[in-house]
């Protein structure tokens, strides 16, 4: 592990918001390091309300969105509601459609089958439209590159409103109105919103037209935040907002399909990362192992006994993917050492057999065990499909974009995205990707970092500070749950490994005459040498609470010990 410690911020500022909010520099110091140095920034970081969302129609082309359907439901034409299969899109369809549904009946939505039709908008579901008299179709987390498939349905008389949050390419298709803060003539305050964070927008531009305000739309909450959650965007701006209240509706009233989804968790309060855990897999298995109109019939289904079904089912897909995964994860890593590619700057393998549904986890897992720009190829039809993970600070869109000669079509952003391509480019495509890391990357990107916010004495471990630590939640991309480092930190001499094979560390630490802290470390047993027989050693961790029996304690979760 490399340890970044971040530099120390400027110590007029520090001291100085330390004063005007009453604070120590200890939090001080920590909003600082999130850009925020005014006591109006922290009372807005602090205290965020949905009245902070900026009005939705300073999202270029949204007039014109908005126009179209008003002028669709006078009309009483039929809407079809389209999104990719994962949980932004499926959660975006589900989110626009029931908004729709609330007042209005001729909708229906339309989820690409991810194997028959692939990413994205698929001339497939331009053809249903047309054969089912849909005379306006808008799509979701998708479509800011299709476009032949927009102009396709032009030919058809078919109307398209894209909402996407993709990087636009060159030229945008010809719809009625292309909704993408990434745009580059578009000067919407906030450029990281999800898709259904977009599609959000919408709901929230039609609903100021008819008269309703935000905690209207308070209900369409519990999507969004999940959104927010597995699409890993910046937990920043609007998205922090979102999922806050996102996250209060979960927790208190969600719609039947998440209560279904969680009920049988034990905990009391889930946090954003429960969700990224334990909704959106399960939300994304569908998609993956049958069919993405399955999470969408979940979502969007308001009688609680046909949820359970529906969760129950879910449920069986998840379990399906687990196996998959665990099995491809194995088979990959053997091909790596085969193939004796482990000293490489990049990843790419390939397996005619492997399912197409589960190769962004494989990606992910590989990504951990090996730390570097990671590919994984199957056969999807004639063509072979992929997923890219990349690691921190590494663009592996750009460098796909330099490779672009050899692929089909692909789309994605820095640390995520898809690709198709012939098999007969497959060993060129794998060279060229290879050279291009290797002439681009920083060598030290290719070592997992810890980003460590401040050094701290367990001395200021009090219940304030955790008071203080839990106002910075929900955390996430650019919000990271703070990481500290204490040294001259010994072991009471009870340390211990725990897992099947000893992978965990448990230890109870002390820092001279300080009080005792429990500490968890998941995936360091290795580390448990360093601990032993009272030798002194620094760790990196976060500060954490412990649920069991009711009673709460706090625990420090170590990410290194050195």
């Amino acid at each position: 592990m490399r340890w970044n410690i971040k530099p120390k911020p400027e110590p007029h500022l520090v001291s100085q918001l330390a004063t005007e909010l009453k604070v120590s520099k200890l939090i001080a110091s920590l909003l600082v390091q999130r850009g925020i140095t005014t006591f109006n920034q922290a009372k807005q970081f602090f205290r965020p309300s949905l009245n902070d969302l900026h009005d939705p129609y300073l999202m270029k082309d949204m007039d014109k969105a908005v126009q179209r359907i008003e002028k669709a439901i006078a009309n009483q034409e039929n809407i079809l509601v389209f999104g990719d299969y994962d949980v932004d899109g499926t959660t975006a369809v589900s989110l626009v459609s029931s908004y729709f549904r609330s007042f209005y009946p001729n909708v229906a939505t339309y989820i690409p089958d991810r194997y028959d039709e692939g990413y994205g908008i698929s001339f497939k579901g331009i053809d249903f439209a047309d054969d089912n008299g849909f005379s306006l179709i808008i799509a979701l987390d998708c479509g800011i590159k299709s476009i032949d498939h927009v102009a396709y349905a032009k030919s058809k008389n078919i109307d398209f409103i894209i909402c996407d949050h993709h990087r636009p390419g060159e030229n945008l298709p010809d719809a009625i109105a292309v909704l993408d803060p990434k745009r580059s003539d578009c000067t919407y305050p906030y450029d990281e919103l999800c898709g259904c964070g977009v599609g959000f927008k919408l709901i929230q531009a039609l609903a100021q037209n008819k008269g309703e305000t935000i905690e209207d739309l308070i209900p369409y909450l519990d999507l969004v935040a999940t959104a927010i959650a597995a699409d890993i965007v910046p937990m920043t701006g609007e998205n922090r907002i979102l999922a806050k209240f996102g996250l209060e509706f979960i927790n208190s009233n969600p719609r039947p399909g998440i209560k279904a989804l969680i009920q049988n968790v034990k905990k009391k309060v889930l946090t954003i990362t429960d969700v990224v855990f334990i909704i959106a897999p399960r939300i994304n298995a569908a998609g993956r192992i049958k069919h993405g109109n399955h999470a969408v019939e979940l979502l969007t289904e308001f009688n609680l006994e046909q949820a359970e079904q529906f969760a129950s089912e879910i449920e069986g897909y998840n379990l399906n993917r687990k196996d998959l995964d665990k099995q491809i994860t194995i088979e990959a890593l053997a091909q790596i050492e085969e193939n004796n590619e482990k000293e490489k700057f990049t990843t790419v393998v390939y397996n005619e057999n492997w399912h197409k549904g589960v190769i962004g986890i494989v990606a992910s897992r590989l990504t951990e065990t090996y730390y570097r720009p990671t590919l994984v190829f199957t056969k999807s039809g004639d063509k072979l499909a992929a997923s890219a993970r990349s690691v921190k600070d590494f663009d592996v869109y750009n460098a796909l974009e330099k490779c672009s000669e050899y692929l089909e079509q692909f789309g994605g952003h820095m640390y995520a995205a898809g690709m198709t391509l012939k098999e007969e480019n497959y060993i060129q495509f794998k060279e060229a990707f290879e050279k291009v890391v290797q002439e681009s990357i920083h060598p030290d990107l290719l070592i997992p970092e810890i980003s460590v916010d401040a050094e701290i004495d367990l001395t200021e471990i009090n219940p304030k500070l955790i008071r203080l630590l839990h106002q910075f939640e929900p955390f996430g991309p650019e919000n990271m749950t703070p990481v500290f480092t204490a040294k001259n930190l010994t072991d009471t001499g009870y340390g211990k490994t725990l897992g099947q094979n000893d992978e965990h560390l448990k230890l109870f630490v002390k820092q001279n005459n300080s009080e005792g802290f429990g500490v968890i470390g998941f995936g360091l047993g290795k580390k448990l040498e360093l601990t032993k027989n009272h030798k002194p050693f620094e760790m990196a961790f976060c500060i954490d609470e412990n649920e069991f029996n009711g009673n709460v304690t706090v625990q420090l979760r170590a990410k290194d010990v050195r």
